[in-house]
């Protein structure tokens, strides 16, 4: 009865198990063929040969880890700071901002979400962004913003905030340190 209960059904879930380990390892060989044929064919054909040839071309070498600890904040000015990591094509940022932080009006070409992830910031768009009044958006923890490039505008902390932005393409300006709208206290 013991050998019918208990043991019959462990079995019984172990060969499942192994089961789905070895369908999954089949289904992740047959998308990296996949994957490696659409390279393939995107590569002109005096380079495909030479690509799948190359023992040291390895996809996981644009692979990384990175956590937000070890990325020191950088203090923009006495009431924003941030950290950020970008890659080829996309910028992801934490924003620290004191209430009363503002960031001053300004556009860029890079699309941009704002998630806030704890206080509040009130946003000015297009021609109010320069002069901010009565017709704002607040923007408030578990929600998001979505800014299209070369849409013009300011934020103010309305306590104080962390902000996740994304931007692609990533922030020329915050890479090469010529960001001086954000590097002065208003």
């Amino acid at each position: 009865m013991f050998i019918l209960d208990v043991i019959f059904p462990f079995g019984v879930a172990i060969i499942c198990c192994l089961w789905l380990l070895w369908d999954l390892r089949r289904e992740n060989r047959r998308a990296a063929a996949r994957q490696l044929a659409v390279r393939q064919s995107l590569l002109p054909a005096s380079l495909s040969a030479a690509h799948t040839s190359s023992p040291s071309h390895d996809t996981m070498s644009d692979v990384r880890k990175q956590a937000w600890d070890e990325i020191p904040v950088e203090e923009l000015n006495p009431l924003i700071g941030r950290r950020f990591i970008s890659s080829e094509r996309m910028m992801l940022a934490h924003v620290y901002l004191k209430q009363g932080a503002v960031v001053p009006a300004h556009d860029h070409h890079n699309e941009q979400f704002t998630y806030i992830l704890s206080g509040a910031l009130r946003f000015w768009i297009g021609e109010h962004a320069d002069n901010p009044g009565d017709t704002y958006i607040d923007v408030k923890a578990g929600e998001v913003l979505v800014i299209p490039g070369m849409v013009r505008h300011r934020a103010e902390a309305l306590e104080d905030t962390l902000d996740v932005d994304v931007f692609d393409p990533p922030r020329q300006d915050w890479l090469d340190g010529s960001d001086a709208y954000l590097r002065t206290t208003r």
